[in-house]
């Protein structure tokens, strides 16, 4: 795996690379002091990896991400354990090591890592969500548009450039934007709940802490939403 190191510190970004040393399925190929730097390298490089520093002058490592169009996979390197709640609302972010880093901790996160990197593709290739009806949602795959009964939809899940259509009989892989297909569900039905998943409030088996189970799917509640879920709600 291709991977950069920024941190603002010169002996932190010393001791990430002598960490990554350990690991031949790592290659370090560049390092940075600030994240404006990486960002013009990444306009026109492609890596796998990021060790992100969190805690920056003028920058910081969750401004980085929000930048970032399409963010490879990030492990966040900190000193500061506070900021793990926040880490959790980015799907890019795969780990949170708090510094000083053990070699066993790193070895953790590389592992998932790479355990996330070296899932393939979606093989099913679509272009968009198209149009909808009252009931009914269609989605473009393969060049046919294909109708999805929208009652039955109780999980959408964005993953990079493409989101997941989960359904009662079937999973739809859509060349779209979470936002796009919000924007056309009916919004008494459904909610965003995190960045990464919109649910069928309908379909909701138990609601715990920060997460709601639909399915077999446990789905993270963002603490900015979970107002707007316990609003929704038909509480006795």
């Amino acid at each position: 795996m291709n991977c950069i190191i920024i941190d603002d510190e010169g002996t932190a970004r010393a001791i990430i690379a002598q960490l990554c040393s350990n690991f031949q399925s790592l290659n370090v190929v560049e390092e940075f002091p600030n994240a404006i730097q990486a960002i013009k390298y990444l306009n026109q490089n492609e890596i796998d990896l990021i060790f992100l520093d969190i805690h920056m002058p003028d920058f910081t490592g969750f401004d980085f991400i929000d930048t970032l169009k399409r963010a490879p996979k990030i492990i966040l390197t900190t000193s500061d354990p506070s900021a793990a709640i926040q880490a959790f609302e980015y799907s890019c972010i795969v780990d949170y090591l708090v510094k000083p880093i053990s070699l066993e901790r790193f070895k953790k996160a590389i592992d998932k890592a790479e355990s996330v990197i070296s899932v393939p593709e979606p093989k099913e290739t679509t272009e968009s969500v198209e149009t909808t009806s009252d009931n009914h949602l269609y989605v473009n795959i393969d060049r046919r548009l294909i109708k999805i009964d929208i009652p039955n939809i109780y999980l959408i899940e964005a993953k990079g450039d493409y989101i997941n259509v989960k359904t009662e009989t079937q999973n739809y892989t859509v060349h779209s934007t979470l936002k796009k297909i919000e924007d056309k569900l009916p919004h008494d039905l459904f909610l965003k709940v995190h960045r990464s998943y919109i649910i069928n409030i309908r379909k909701i088996i138990d609601i715990e802490d920060n997460s709601v189970l639909i399915k077999k799917d446990v789905i993270p509640v963002s603490r900015s939403n979970r107002p707007e879920l316990m609003k929704r709600l038909n509480l006795l």
